[in-house]
């Protein structure tokens, strides 16, 4: 879920652009810290979500939300090659890196353009990470141990890239099927009829063992050099925690004051690039002083950066991704199963990351066919993924969400500059090349810091419930511990479940096995089932979170209209007002904010035609 952003006046302005006269000034903080009303952030921003920066603040703030999602991309097929049978194929990881940027760029550019129109980036889930961790468990699945020895791998053999292209297009048709239940749910406008009966004590359980899931993965790669994981954890924390109200001072040109120096609060802005990079540069140094051992039994060899160095030389200049690179897709059932859990809890998320989105770039709180549509096209962007052959789908991603707080800066036309720099890094594969040869302790300390923080955002949830209530500690205490236990038991007895149907027996294999569905469900079933208040069930303050209105804020149909004239079209057909996700749909009045039908932002005129944008970035 989307971080609550706290003001304390460094916070609220990292990034100052001085000369230009489009930016709010700064305000005097005598106190040290000011507590600014969620109502007042509109006016504090640099850009709304409809204007359109300087070309070149586009390009830069474009290629900085590009490196804040650069940690949770990566990770995801780093992930997916150990169960692919990869570890050993550092090229065909390359590739994957590169699919997965090139597509989260396709996907991002068609959320700000035809979606829900707000800033907000697409990038891979880790929603969908545990139901296709749980799929490649099972038995039929498991990795051949021929292929765990890197002396007896041929990355170019028949029978080794059967191996893992029989993998990938499981996993490929397994997605495009279950994303298709998203598109129906979104362009349907039944995401309402799920909101209404999902709340925190089901998000609670649901996101934070997404994070717990994964703690052995985290250790393994970490345990392989613990010294050089826990110097990247502690990098990362320092930047993002102790160093981040630290500016530093960065050469700048405007026609007022010709060269001079702006003040970015760079620590905040990419702690997890600027961890990794160091953590990288040290283990360079010490490979090449040979104080890590070149033995490869060794303990602390794969801390080296020589290890993959050949992978630059053999990886292409230019590789385009294409759909079905890696073979026709096929569908397994228990796939679609697990598949269809991580769907769910993706939807919920993006939801409440629309919300998010929306307060900190002075729109509107977002109608009903903004959120149906952009739920929609996440549906398409999985079904693309899917095809393109990332081994995972596409969300919305809540850091860059939280990016848009630290830059004041919530113009869109940031986000499409964003998509495009995705475009062209996938389709360089010296790019993708060189992020596999980031050593495996420096990932596994990424991964310590990263899937805590997303344990704890799943946590988060419950400040909107009543717990002093022996009820909710019950749900999610319960929710939590069978989320751990269930599948434990489950993978250390993989034959337990026999009903004397194969697909069944399949089918639970993955859900039981998938710790998200089984807290999840239990938190569903429990919350809607025990008698509790509206209160104490954290659904009022959970709703009212998320109806938060804010002054001076865009016109709603500006931000959420269609572009390229598709909204004047439409008006003129009476049936587009059955339709959920056509903006002239009607919802009933208590849908509908007052604010997001008569405020208007009084600092500029709003840019209504849309070509702008395009023509912008073809410029």
């Amino acid at each position: 879920m989307a971080p609550e952003k706290t003001s304390d006046g460094l916070d609220n302005y990292a990034f100052t652009v001085d000369g230009v006269d489009h930016f709010c000034e700064l305000p005097e903080n005598k106190n040290g810290s000011d507590n600014f009303s969620e109502e007042g952030h509109s006016s504090k921003l640099a850009y709304c979500v409809t204007d359109i920066p300087p070309w070149y603040l586009c390009i830069f703030l474009g290629i900085q939300h590009y490196l804040t999602a650069f940690g949770g991309i990566i990770a995801i097929p780093l992930i997916l090659s150990q169960g692919l049978c990869l570890q050993h194929d550092s090229l065909t990881q390359s590739h994957l890196i590169s699919t997965i940027f090139f597509v989260s760029g396709v996907c991002t550019l068609l959320q700000v353009t035809f979606g829900v129109r707000l800033p907000i980036l697409q990038g891979g889930t880790f929603t969908l990470l545990s139901p296709t961790m749980a799929l490649l468990s099972m038995p039929e699945w498991t990795c051949p141990t021929w292929t765990q020895n890197a002396s007896l791998v041929n990355t170019s053999s028949p029978e080794f890239i059967n191996v893992w292209q029989s993998r990938m297009q499981v996993l490929q048709g397994s997605i495009m099927v279950g994303s298709l239940f998203q598109v129906l749910v979104g362009f349907s406008g039944l995401i309402g009829l799920f909101m209404r009966f999902i709340g925190p004590l089901t998000i609670a359980p649901t996101i934070s063992l997404i994070g717990l899931s994964l703690f052995d993965s985290a250790g393994m790669n970490a345990g392989h050099h613990w010294g050089i994981s826990s110097m990247t954890t502690c990098l990362i924390v320092i930047f993002s925690q102790y160093l981040r109200h630290i500016s530093i001072p960065f050469p700048k040109y405007s026609k007022a004051k010709k060269f001079h120096t702006s003040r970015i609060y760079i620590f905040q802005i990419l702690p997890v690039l600027l961890g990794i990079t160091l953590s990288w540069l040290i283990c360079y140094l010490l490979t090449i002083y040979n104080v890590l051992p070149s033995d490869p039994d060794k303990y602390g060899y794969l801390a080296r950066t020589d290890i993959k160095g050949d992978v630059m030389g053999r990886a292409p200049w230019f590789r385009f991704p294409y759909p079905g690179q890696w073979g026709v897709p096929t569908v397994s059932l228990a796939g679609v199963f697990g598949i269809l859990a991580g769907v769910i809890s993706s939807m919920i998320e993006s939801v409440g990351d629309y919300h998010a989105c929306a307060r900190l770039s002075g729109a509107p709180p977002p109608p009903r066919h903004a959120i149906n549509r952009g739920i929609g096209i996440e549906g398409i962007g999985c079904l693309l993924a899917g095809a393109w052959g990332t081994g995972n789908g596409t969300t919305s991603y809540s850091e860059n969400v939280g990016a848009l707080g630290i830059t004041k800066v919530g113009s869109r036309m940031v986000i499409v500059c964003s998509g495009f720099v995705m475009i062209i890094m996938g389709m360089f594969g010296k790019i993708g090349a060189i992020f596999t040869t980031i050593p495996t302790p420096v990932i596994g300390g990424m991964f310590l810091v990263m899937f805590g923080v997303i344990m704890a955002a799943g946590v988060s949830n419950l400040q909107y419930t009543d717990m002093n209530s022996s009820r909710n500690i019950f749900i999610f205490g319960f929710s939590m511990f069978t989320g751990l236990a269930i599948p434990n038991w489950i993978m250390k007895n993989p034959t337990s479940i026999a009903t004397g149907v194969v697909e069944l027996d399949h089918v639970l294999q993955v859900l039981l096995t998938t710790s998200m569905f089984v807290g999840g469900f239990f938190g569903f079933l429990l919350d809607n089932t025990i008698p509790g208040t509206k209160r104490e069930r954290g659904i009022i303050a959970w709703n009212k979170a998320h109806q938060n209105e804010s002054d001076n804020t865009l016109e709603s149909d500006d931000v959420y209209g269609l572009p390229f004239g598709i909204n004047s079209c439409l008006s003129s057909f009476t049936w587009t007002k059955y339709v959920p996700f056509c903006p002239s749909h009607k919802v009933s009045r208590q849908d509908d904010t007052p604010s997001s039908l008569d405020s208007l932002d009084t600092k500029t005129e709003p840019n209504k035609d849309d070509t702008h944008i395009i023509a912008g970035v073809a410029l």
